[in-house]
């Protein structure tokens, strides 16, 4: 079977942020994650640490992305480095990331998430979930005038991430999109290939 992408973005779905800030949610795990401020140009050049981001991650989420029926793909600011700090704590191998490029953070005129181009992009006509908690009408409207095969744009809220309804609305989207990749003929005959699948 040929599985639909899932672009998965950290903050908000995974990572509760808007959340109360000293009640961490039931059956999460608290990640310190460091960062530095300062760049050059900025007090002298000298960079100095700042606090470490706080992230909450559900462990108990990599398992159930995994069964979701999906190719996994990040598509968060983390980019690769939700591989080296997400992934492991939520138990999910390493997985491809969206390179967001210039694109990254770029305010767009029509209202469109910067995200919604380079997802469209990246998917090339493959059916997709977009888990996100920052999708708008202008980007179902750009998804469905941009891309013609199914695509589901999944808002999660940030105070409260995935949760089961969640997850029950992207398997039965995974479920629904599903391609048989060869055709089944009778026994003794060779099989024939669908156009546009990987023999």
């Amino acid at each position: 079977m040929s599985r639909p992408l899932l672009f998965l973005d950290v903050d908000g779905p995974l990572n509760p942020y808007a959340a109360k800030p000293e009640r961490r949610p039931a059956g999460y795990t608290t990640l310190r994650v460091p960062r530095e401020n300062g760049g050059a140009g900025e007090s002298g050049g000298l960079r100095s640490r700042a606090r470490p981001l706080r992230v909450w991650l559900n462990p108990d989420h990599g398992r159930a992305l995994l069964a979701l029926g999906y190719e996994i793909c990040w598509a968060t600011t983390w980019m690769s480095n939700a591989n080296k700090w997400i992934g492991p704590v939520l138990g999910l191998p390493e997985l491809p990331f969206v390179d967001f490029g210039s694109a990254l953070f770029k305010e767009r005129t029509d209202g469109v998430h910067w995200k919604s181009e380079p997802l469209v992009a990246y998917a090339d006509g493959r059916p997709f979930a977009w888990v996100d908690d920052e999708q708008g009408d202008a980007d179902h409207a750009y998804v469905a005038a941009n891309h013609h095969a199914p695509a589901l744009l999944h808002h999660v809220n940030p105070r409260i991430g995935l949760r089961d309804d969640d997850f029950t609305t992207l398997a039965a989207f995974a479920t629904s999109v599903e391609m048989p990749t060869r055709t089944s003929l009778p026994a003794g005959l060779p099989t024939a290939v669908v156009p546009g699948s990987i023999a």
